[in-house]
């Protein structure tokens, strides 16, 4: 899972960011309106956790735009308010749930878990290719009725694979999928780590990872 947070309060959002890594959850930070429109332009996100008081405007403006742009990405708002009319105004406007200030971080997950759960059961309860069995709802897979051992990344690489099955995927694109903007110690190159581990765990069952040099990978079936 990929999210967006945009908060100015870095010393909060710091210790959310720990907290959700621990998880296995990649948060990127942008501390502005402006910032998160940037981040929005070049990745895709899960979920994303929205502050109403920024430092170039309202959060509530953000959200706007997104439901205007019929933008549904799950968004969980976050403030220090605490009065009912901030509340109501944040969901009318298309905000998915509200947490004030100050929280507990595993509150904070429990929330995102559940919007994120939400948007996929909307979309779909699984996805199959031949004997591979793929449950979006909690990023676990099956092959051959046999359940899957994936860590964290592979699932969420997985996850990308399978969603664009037929498709092939850039090193770039995957890599944006499993880690933040702030991972700079961690190469593109490691994708093929994960690769490699999710090939020999399809072995003899007809699923295959192909690569196309020079452009990406993608999962299908054996011809």
């Amino acid at each position: 899972m990929r999210i967006l947070m945009v908060e100015d309060a870095k010393d909060l959002a710091e210790g959310v960011i720990t907290h959700l890594a621990r998880s296995g959850i990649v948060c990127d930070l942008a501390t502005t309106i402006d910032e998160a429109r940037d981040f929005r332009a070049v990745q895709r996100y899960d979920a994303m956790l929205l502050d109403i008081n920024l430092p170039d405007g309202s959060g509530l403006g953000l959200l706007r735009e997104l439901r205007a742009a019929a933008d549904r990405t799950p968004v969980l708002m976050l403030t220090a308010l605490s009065d009912i009319d901030d509340r109501v105004t944040a969901l009318d406007q298309g905000a998915d749930d509200y947490l004030s200030k100050p929280f507990d971080q595993r509150e904070l997950e429990a929330r995102l878990r559940a919007l994120v759960r939400r948007e996929a059961d909307r979309k779909e309860e699984q996805i199959t290719l031949g004997p591979l069995v793929y449950a979006p709802k909690d990023r676990s897979a099956q092959i051959a009725g046999r359940q899957m051992d994936l860590t964290r990344r592979e699932a969420a690489l997985l996850d990308m694979l399978i969603r664009h099955q037929g498709q092939v995927l850039s090193k770039t694109r995957l890599y944006d999928s499993l880690y933040g903007f702030d991972d700079a110690d961690v190469g593109v190159n490691a994708i093929e780590l994960y690769i490699a581990r999710l090939r020999k765990k399809f072995a003899g069952s007809g699923v295959q990872i192909t690569t196309q040099r020079g452009v990406g990978y993608r999962i299908g079936l054996d011809d």
